[in-house]
């Protein structure tokens, strides 16, 4: 696993009402449900950037209401006109 070093002000953790431990969490799940969302992650690797089992992040993904299965319209149209 790759670490990274960031620098975050202090005022972002008051701010945040989080401690630094839990603002990586955060941050982790922010940015596997984006990256997820965005199609550039699957559920499996997005789960395993946000530190969490395929489970327990789909039903993050439930809490926060996020939708797992995104539907293209066009494409479904596609598919009935078959």
């Amino acid at each position: 696993m790759t670490t990274l070093q960031l620098e975050i002000p202090d005022s972002a953790f008051p701010a945040l009402r989080c401690s630094p431990r839990e603002f990586i969490h955060k941050l982790r799940l922010a940015a596997a449900i984006h990256w997820y969302q965005k199609g550039l992650l699957s559920q499996e690797r997005a789960a395993e950037m946000a530190g969490l089992d395929r489970t327990d992040f789909l039903l993050t993904l439930a809490q926060e209401q996020i939708d797992v299965f995104v539907v293209d319209l066009e494409d479904l149209q596609r598919e009935l006109d078959c």
